[in-house]
């Protein structure tokens, strides 16, 4: 009696099992490193300019506690003259002079600030990219449609000298 052969590849150009898992496992990976270096170069630009726009509008918010503070004493002075005449006005001139100096340089710190906290934009190529992979995993992609990686994606990353994992 003879046994049928057992199934295998028919030819070497037929591929097992095991190699199309492994393609699908780097390919997967390389598609995830390509969507975070996409997002990392996207981001960039964005933190930057939320950072400094943070950081101009938080000047602001302290700044206006340095005029509420001169304004106060303008007040104090002013009322001072108004009681006792021999207390010189021009102490409270001096503090409303400066506080409106103080003002113009808030004016244009919250301007700047809010100039750089426009320039925060989600990361649009990486959104359409990451919507086009449940399509493109279906096989019902457009074939005339590309998508450039960055150059930081094309690489597998090579461990870096100097950083060792601990276990």
């Amino acid at each position: 009696m003879s046994h049928p052969a057992a199934p295998g590849p028919e030819s070497d150009s037929e591929p097992t099992i095991g190699r199309l898992v492994s393609d699908i496992s780097r390919d997967l990976s390389t598609l995830v490193r390509g969507e975070i270096a996409l997002a990392k170069s996207e981001l960039r630009v964005s933190v930057k300019s939320g950072a400094v726009g943070s950081g101009l509008l938080v000047a602001v918010a302290v700044l206006l506690l340095f005029v509420v503070t001169m304004l106060s004493m303008a007040g104090a002075f002013f009322f001072a003259w108004v009681f006792d005449r021999e207390v010189p006005i021009a102490l409270t001139w001096g503090f409303l002079v400066m506080a409106g100096v103080w003002l113009l340089i808030i004016v244009l710190f919250a301007l700047v600030g809010v100039r750089f906290l426009k320039k925060v934009k989600a990361p649009e190529k990486t959104i359409a990219t990451v919507q086009e992979i449940p399509s493109a995993l279906k096989g019902k992609t457009d074939p005339r449609v590309t998508i450039d990686l960055p150059e930081a994606a094309a690489t597998p990353a090579a461990p870096q000298a100097g950083k060792h994992l601990r276990s």
